[in-house]
């Protein structure tokens, strides 16, 4: 089982949706290898564990945002209902109710991809805060480290917008 895991793609299954990381329904079905009705039907009988900070719905424009820049995803389309994703604490409950080792062993790597994705992030939030916090009197210093500020944060938004633009987020495992 080990040596699959190694072969998991996570990172083209990681969307950022209302400015939150999540995966599909669908893709964690196929990584649990279980059908998309028993996952789902697993999460209602189970919903409790599930609140909406860790999984909710799909609304029609976002799924169809979602369609049409991940051609994989394309039978989404026609689909009556909308999927639902859940964040890395709802990948994590999924392990819990799903109860199998495939799960278990999935949900750790699903869960380390997120961690990697958070410390990626970390270096500009780090940088951004110690910027901040410079406190000067002189008015041209600090519109300058204004300035500083505001374009570390137009860089990390770049970043995010060119992995969105990719539909590539997180790493191999």
């Amino acid at each position: 089982m080990e040596k699959e895991l190694s072969n998991i793609i996570v990172d083209d299954k990681i969307f950022i949706i209302r400015g939150i990381q999540v995966m599909i329904d669908r893709d964690l079905a196929e990584l649990y290898h279980v059908e998309t009705k028993r996952l789902n039907e697993q999460v209602k009988r189970n919903i409790k564990k599930f609140p909406n900070d860790f999984m909710f719905q799909l609304m029609d424009g976002e799924k169809n945002e979602l369609v049409a820049k991940c051609d994989r995803l394309e039978k989404l389309k026609h689909s009556s209902s909308n999927p639902f994703v859940f964040t890395e604490h709802g990948v994590y409950m999924l392990s819990t109710v799903l109860k199998s080792k495939v799960a278990t062993d999935v949900s750790l790597s699903i869960m380390r991809t997120f961690v990697r994705l958070k410390n990626q992030a970390v270096p500009y939030f780090d940088i951004i805060k110690r910027l901040e916090k410079l406190e000067t009197s002189d008015n041209e210093t600090r519109e300058l480290l204004s300035k500083v500020v505001q374009v570390v944060s137009n860089m990390q938004d770049i970043q995010e917008e060119a992995k969105e633009g990719t539909n590539k987020i997180g790493f191999v495992k």
